[in-house]
């Protein structure tokens, strides 16, 4: 049904693999990030997001930008994916500078790229219904949209951003939209009300745009970060490498969000039905997605042993966890780090990797 064909020769991919997943602490580290972990089955959530990208487009066309801690697994991960096509941040610097990057090579070998822009750490429950989407997708980008893909909420989220399509917008409408305002992540009483309203959207953080296009945006709104992207040799020159490490620890540390889409005037979106989209933000987000005993609990990797216990999410690779009278709680336990927090508390998991950088406890980072 989605034969290579859909794709067109001048359609890449582009997976953004460079965060550190601080929220998935302790399994989470600078060198085994969340991206390249198997948190809710047997494959990697990187090996997923290349699985059902694989039937539309070729891997010759798929395209990774990580860092220097995780190129190599990731090479490892994705043996299809040419090793050139790997190519690793020489800083952290947000998606808008990983965009720019990405645009200015795919624009430098292929003058009319059209590039979909992935997150590699998010779950698709329904990849045949998410692929039916990029080919209009990716039109409605070679016609010089930068187009976001908005999800149709399935409940009153408080952890995501929102965006704003005209109102009576349907879900699962295959044209491009205008998007009328892009939303920070709201309280839950907003949360409500939009959900309530029908046009308002998650934003997925998945982009399609021209390589031409998106850098003609960054040049208006972004100039800084355009500037030192430009100066850049085409990709695979010899002093390619050594620029970009001069040049990109200078970039704006910025999301393209802020960076480009907010200001942008010509974003569309789609406005997708519900393909099973979980952005697998923290623990509790595993927690949701993994099948529950009759009182609540999940499981991963672990035996477990519950009593008077309910809610809970546990995550022991190889051991036996006994709970008794506990509710609510995420445990996590590696070789050397436990993780005990309560569910409500899972976003929050980030400062303890931020307290523990500042005690400067590299081995546990």
């Amino acid at each position: 049904m989605y034969a290579l064909d859909v794709a067109k020769s001048n359609y890449y991919a582009m997976i953004m693999a460079g965060g550190r997943g601080t929220r998935f602490w302790p399994r989470s580290r600078r060198r085994n990030a969340k991206q390249v972990l198997s948190v809710v089955g047997s494959r990697t959530l990187i090996q997923l997001t290349f699985d059902r990208l694989r039937p539309f487009l070729p891997a010759e066309r798929m395209w990774v930008i990580t860092n220097e801690y995780l190129r190599d697994e990731i090479a490892r991960q994705l043996p299809e994916v040419p090793r050139r096509q790997i190519v690793a941040e020489p800083a952290q610097r947000n998606t808008a500078p990983c965009n720019a990057l990405a645009a200015h090579i795919l624009g430098s070998l292929d003058p009319k790229a059209v590039i979909g822009v992935f997150p590699a750490d998010h779950v698709v429950l329904k990849p045949a219904r998410f692929r039916r989407l990029l080919a209009p997708a990716y039109r409605a980008a070679e016609r010089g949209s930068l187009l976001v893909l908005g999800v149709a909420p399935r409940w009153p989220e408080t952890g995501y951003g929102y965006v704003e399509f005209p109102a009576g917008t349907k879900a699962g409408t295959l044209e491009a939209l205008p998007v009328l305002h892009f939303h920070e992540k709201p309280d839950e009483a907003t949360a409500r009300r939009y959900v309530e309203a029908g046009n308002f959207y998650w934003n997925a953080g998945i982009f399609f745009w021209r390589a031409d296009a998106f850098l003609a945006a960054l040049r208006k709104h972004s100039p800084k970060t355009a500037t030192l992207v430009a100066a850049l040799p085409p990709f695979g020159s010899r002093r390619f490498a050594a620029l970009l490490g001069e040049a990109y620890p200078r970039c704006e540390n910025v999301s393209v969000d802020y960076a480009v889409m907010e200001k942008a005037g010509n974003v569309a979106g789609l406005a997708a039905d519900d393909f099973g989209w979980n952005d697998v933000g923290s623990w509790n987000a595993v927690y949701e997605l993994l099948p529950h005993d009759a009182s609540g609990n999940a499981t991963r990797g672990a035996e477990l042993l519950a009593r008077a216990s309910a809610r809970n999410y546990v995550d022991a690779e190889g051991k036996m966890v006994a709970l008794l009278g506990v509710e609510d709680l995420i445990v996590v336990d590696t070789k050397d780090a436990l993780l005990v927090a309560a569910r409500s508390r899972a976003q929050q998991v980030s400062e303890l990797v931020k307290a523990l950088e500042a005690k400067k406890r590299e081995e546990l980072l």
